[in-house]
């Protein structure tokens, strides 16, 4: 976790507003009572937080949030599941097949701050938790 804070205190530049978003979605993992969070530096590429539950042999990812950083005055989020996991009635997201570790999964990229898609991904994370379950 302190890596996570480290990256979200020295994340200033924010002209979309990208940041309020990536830390409500961080507070929506870590209110998930039995699930864990993975986070995978890599400057200039991507920042991701992955959501896990490690009671879970076969799956335990059930969440990946990636802030693109190839620009990173201008970030935006990318925020995928396995394809099985969630619905996606409103077709959000793109389905990006063989795109979420090998397996075909559904991303919804978030690049300005709309508090109803942030909504809707929020419900797809629970969507996605609960299926994990």
């Amino acid at each position: 976790m302190e890596k996570i804070q480290a990256f979200i205190d020295a994340w200033t530049d924010d002209e979309p507003g990208m940041k309020p978003v990536f830390v409500s979605l961080f507070q929506t993992l870590q209110n998930k009572a039995q699930a864990d969070i993975e986070f995978h530096e890599r400057p200039g590429i991507s920042y991701s937080l992955r959501g896990l539950r490690s009671d879970r042999n076969k799956r335990p990812l059930f969440v990946m949030v990636d802030v693109i950083d190839d620009n990173p005055g201008q970030r935006w989020l990318s925020v995928c599941f396995y394809g099985e996991m969630i619905q996606d009635p409103d077709e959000l997201g793109d389905l990006i097949p063989e795109g979420l570790l090998g397996e075909d999964g559904y991303c919804f990229d978030i690049s300005e701050a709309d508090n109803q898609l942030v909504s809707y991904v929020s419900q797809r994370i629970e969507e996605a938790y609960s299926y994990s379950e």
